[in-house]
């Protein structure tokens, strides 16, 4: 039943009476320097035992939930002697005089217990953000009902009073708390879902890498969907009333989201044509390397030196692209190189396919080529070409091919032309010009 505001003042006025009853009592501070003492010394405790107990080597060996409740209680070794210390006074004044006497020991040892109880459920989710989130709404939820006020501040969240109404949607900060607890569980629980997908689908030699991410992709979308389908669904909220803000939605996809939709549906439609796919050596403008992922957004090229370039799925669609490895990984490489016109043209050809033969990445059964390209005016011009099984590192190959040549070029004294300038001066000298200057 909903709270009024009238209900409210009352509730508020009577826990302050209530307050004051408590603070006005002897017992009172007595129990509140126990609960100080007994906080001062878990501290100290804590900073000891955590300096003496290491636990990587003391449980290695024992069972996983034994281990993980050991660490745990280490972790929280402070709240634990605290608890313990509480626990002790409650029960030394519960027999030596009347139990409302202790009562805010017993709260303090609850609270302490509760917390231990939450920290070790909560130690099996790995996200650290998700874990605070989730431990600070469950101590606080713990507290309020260990303080028995746990339906009159759900009254409160969910009065009229503080409701918002949007057309048939009603919206109260214990439904958005509600949906927020459980978009929290239902993402947990697709993420473990899709990771456990994808180990599979990774694992599968059928599928192409280009068809294991778009899988992965529509498992992870469509799980996303369902889980937040659900959630909406179990806080109450009809579907349908969320219709209203279906065109506002919309037109910020189309005016502020258009990039962002353009490079998902790009990244679809490259997964489904594998054009492109995990491992392809590409050239897109001024970046080159190899593709060692595909995001939803974009697609990470490493270039082999350390960097990497994130270039939008939207550029591979529109722009041109050179992928090295789309059908065929064989890659011709080509050497252009000069000689002057006292080397014999089909000697330098037979030497330069005999190295290109002997390079160590070479395709044996692909025979190198050498032609006479040009009679130019420093000298004859050569191209040399060969084929190696990968495109990666192919200007290393290159480089060792052309150091071979000059090798071979200097032992059969065949020499590579250059520019020679000549300076011819007539009538013997330079012209000089002279500049009198005037005596003054």
């Amino acid at each position: 039943m909903d709270m009024d505001l009238k209900d409210v003042i009352e509730f508020l006025h009577a826990t302050a009476r209530s307050l004051g009853a408590e603070v006005t009592s002897p017992w009172f501070y007595l129990q509140f320097g126990l609960i100080l003492a007994a906080f001062g010394i878990a501290y100290a405790a804590d900073a000891g035992i955590r300096a003496r107990v290491d636990m990587s080597s003391v449980a290695m060996k024992w069972p996983l939930p034994l281990r993980r409740l050991a660490h745990v209680l280490v972790g929280s070794a402070s709240t634990v002697v605290f608890a313990i210390l509480v626990i002790a006074s409650r029960v030394t004044m519960y027999h030596s005089t009347w139990p409302s006497r202790s009562y805010l020991l017993a709260v303090s040892a609850k609270l302490a217990l509760a917390w231990l109880a939450i920290r070790l459920i909560t130690s099996v989710i790995r996200n650290a953000f998700i874990v605070r989130v989730v431990s600070i709404s469950a101590w606080l939820i713990a507290a309020l009902s260990i303080l028995g006020q746990l339906g009159p501040a759900i009254d409160i969240l969910d009065s009229d009073q503080v409701a918002i109404v949007l057309g048939g949607l009603r919206l109260t900060p214990l439904v958005l708390i509600k949906l927020g607890a459980l978009l929290i569980l239902a993402l947990w629980l697709t993420n473990i879902a899709s990771n456990f997908a994808e180990s599979r689908i990774n694992r599968s030699t059928d599928l192409t890498p280009s068809i294991q991410v778009l899988l992965v992709k529509m498992i992870r979308m469509g799980l996303m969907v369902i889980a937040v389908a659900i959630a909406v669904s179990a806080v109450g909220i009809n579907l349908s009333a969320l219709a209203v803000f279906s065109g506002a939605v919309g037109v910020g996809i189309g005016i502020g989201l258009q990039k962002i939709v353009a490079n998902f549906i790009s990244g679809i439609i490259l997964l489904a044509d594998k054009s492109v796919k995990p491992g392809d050596l590409v050239t897109i403008g001024d970046s080159s390397g190899r593709i060692s992922a595909m995001k939803t957004r974009y697609i990470s090229v490493a270039a082999g030196d350390g960097r990497e370039f994130l270039i939008p799925n939207e550029d591979l669609v529109t722009q041109k692209v050179v992928n090295w490895t789309y059908t065929d990984k064989n890659t011709l490489v080509k050497v252009l190189f000069s000689t002057n016109y006292d080397a014999e043209p089909r000697l330098v050809c037979k030497l330069a396919i005999e190295i290109a033969a002997a390079a160590p990445r070479a395709i044996k059964n692909k025979p190198p080529n050498c032609i006479l390209t040009e009679f130019a005016e420093a000298g004859m011009k050569f191209s040399l070409t060969f084929w190696i099984a990968d495109p990666d590192g192919m200007d290393n190959v290159k480089s060792d091919v052309m150091l071979a040549l000059w090798d071979v070029f200097k032992r059969e004294g065949i020499r590579v032309p250059y520019p020679v300038r000549e300076i011819r001066v007539r009538g013997g000298a330079l012209p000089v010009e002279t500049v009198v200057e005037a005596s003054g």
